[in-house]
């Protein structure tokens, strides 16, 4: 017997959280029937997200060894945390950095021919085929059943790519750099803070950071090769990571039409805000769940081009928030292939167009 459309997120981190809040609140536009969520450690800290989510509409899975000590939390448990995977139609793995290649040999593999799709948020390379919503679509065949979505810069470099050098397909990029320049942690956190500026090693020859590294596999799907380097720094700052970017094009562009491309894609938002607290309070105050969607905040008064064929400025990076619709939207192909973009529509108003 069928257990109906489910979804099951594994992790209720700064990914995890908002998402379950967002797949519950938009279940019946996205033709889900179950939101269920495993939540790995019981502690007291916790218990007020775990009753929000669930008070959403999500059902809770924990592992067998640990159902007591929810209980004795006052939380009740639906499924244990394999048998969330078994039921599912979808799993979405939130985990922290490398968990969810470890989930994957050890229990996706095992529940492949029962389920649909497994889709890995960020730090997750070789977990199955990289994808950001509305770049690389096309590339995503019925054959894909694991799917990395890319990490929060990442999606940010993709859209600035797709959005200013792409062009029916074909790339007119000769040379893109990028610095980006990270929040220590999220105002969620309490570990990794910084006391000061921190800069990062080039730990790729050809590539420097994983940004880069990521962003060009993303591209790679397509049959594009992209040439791209990328620095990273940390900042003593929760805000929001931001972007500095250099693209060098093979041909003409001017500053107003850089703009008017920017205003033209749904998933980048623009902004005359040039402090990342002003960016981050319109999104906790106007967001869901307090975050921006959009694949990247572009800070309009910054945009410089050079020599008619280089564009040069600064963008936020909606973090944590804008791999949420690419997440959702792989979610929805999964269960509906032939019909996912009708029901991704309700979704739509959600993204900003200027913040």
């Amino acid at each position: 017997m069928s257990n109906g459309t489910i979804v099951h997120v594994v992790g209720t981190g700064t990914i995890g959280e908002p998402l379950i809040g967002l797949l519950c609140d938009a279940k019946e536009d996205l033709g889900i029937d179950e939101v269920t969520f495993y939540k790995h450690s019981p502690t007291l800290e916790d218990r007020p997200k775990i009753k929000g989510m669930v008070n959403r509409g999500a059902n809770l899975c924990v592992g067998e060894d640990k159902l007591k000590d929810f209980q004795e939390l006052g939380l009740e448990p639906m499924y244990d945390g394999e048998e969330g995977i078994k039921r599912a139609s979808v799993v979405i793995d939130c985990t922290p950095k490398g968990t969810g290649l470890l989930n994957k040999d050890k229990f996706y593999n095992k529940y492949k021919s029962k389920v649909k799709g497994f889709i890995a948020q960020g730090s997750e390379f070789g977990f199955g085929k990289m994808y950001a919503l509305g770049i690389n679509d096309e590339a995503i065949t019925k054959k894909d059943q694991f799917i990395h979505v890319v990490s929060c810069n990442t999606h940010n470099m993709a859209v600035l790519i797709h959005t200013l050098a792409v062009e029916n397909k074909k790339s007119f990029l000769k040379e893109g750099r990028f610095l980006c320049i990270r929040r220590a942690n999220d105002i969620s956190q309490v570990k990794s803070f910084v006391p000061s500026p921190e800069v990062g090693t080039h730990k790729d020859e050809k590539m420097g950071t994983h940004h880069a590294v990521d962003v060009y596999h993303l591209y790679k799907t397509l049959g594009i090769n992209l040439n791209v380097f990328s620095s990273a720094m940390k900042l003593n700052t929760q805000y929001m990571h931001c972007i500095w970017y250099d693209l060098k094009l093979s041909k003409k562009i001017t500053k107003d039409q850089v703009i008017k491309k920017f205003m033209q894609n749904p998933r980048v938002a623009v902004t005359y805000k040039k402090s990342a607290n002003l960016v981050f309070s319109f999104g906790r105050d106007h967001g869901h769940y307090g975050r921006i969607l959009d694949q990247t905040v572009a800070v309009l008064p910054t945009i410089h081009v050079l020599n008619e064929t280089e564009v040069i400025g600064f963008c936020f990076t909606p973090q944590d928030g804008n791999a949420l619709l690419s997440s959702i939207a792989m979610a929805e192909r999964f269960l509906y292939p032939d019909s996912y973009e009708e029901k991704l529509h309700c979704l739509g108003s959600m993204l900003m167009q200027e913040v």
